[in-house]
């Protein structure tokens, strides 16, 4: 009777399913559709306080993991030193101690950003530094008590799916193609400095964001 009774239950219960990575169709329409992704995560990421918190909401609007969680893998190497600009921006002085991370920020199996970040220890709390150095937690939640925010100071973009001009002239349009489209791994970057709720600045982070934010079904064609 309970095997019947479980059985019953699970096929009535949804089975979340991540989406499958299925490479993009080249085409006109599917050049579009990509852009305006691309377009759209790069405002939202603009207009929002935590890049995290939007990387998050992105990976579980497109269902690519089971568990829409961002997580900072470590990546080792050589460290990088601030930049007299980053100390600028940072308001410390040539002496203060300015600590480098360097991570990928994952959501299940999709990397969708990789990010150099420049913090000052010394505005953070043990727990927080301690978070940091051993964990896997991105920054934006390790430091979330001190509600901070974030200004970007410069965006560029590495890639576009249509080329310039392609809305004014036909000759700029692409020709029609057959296959996979061919994405860069890198799409666009944000140079941004994070701040406590009381605007001291906290970090400055290179963030570049990867093609593996599409690694979702393209929308099926409308007729």
């Amino acid at each position: 009777m309970q095997r019947r009774l479980l059985g019953a239950l699970l096929a009535t219960t949804p089975t979340f399913l991540p989406a499958a990575a299925e490479p993009w169709r080249d085409g006109f329409v599917s050049r579009i559709e990509a852009l305006a992704l691309i377009q759209t995560l790069n405002a939202s990421l603009l207009a929002s306080r935590s890049a995290t918190a939007t990387l998050e909401k992105w990976c579980a609007d497109h269902k690519m993991s089971a568990e829409p969680k961002i997580v900072a893998r470590r990546i080792g190497g050589n460290e990088k030193q601030p930049s007299d600009e980053t100390r600028r921006r940072l308001e410390v002085g040539a002496e203060e101690p300015v600590k480098y991370r360097r991570v990928q920020l994952a959501c299940g199996e999709h990397v969708l950003s990789e990010a150099d970040n420049w913090y000052v220890p010394g505005r953070l709390s043990d727990e927080m530094n301690h978070a940091l150095e051993t964990t896997e937690t991105p920054f934006g939640k390790a430091i979330a008590p001190l509600q901070p925010f974030r200004r970007t100071m410069e965006m560029k973009m590495r890639w576009s799916p249509l080329p310039e001009g392609w809305e004014v002239s036909a000759n700029a349009a692409p020709e029609k193609t057959s296959g996979a489209l061919s994405i860069p791994h890198d799409l666009f970057e944000h140079t941004a400095v994070v701040y406590a709720r009381d605007q001291r600045p906290l970090s400055e982070v290179h963030e570049t964001y990867t093609r593996e934010i599409l690694d979702f079904p393209a929308p099926a064609p409308r007729e």
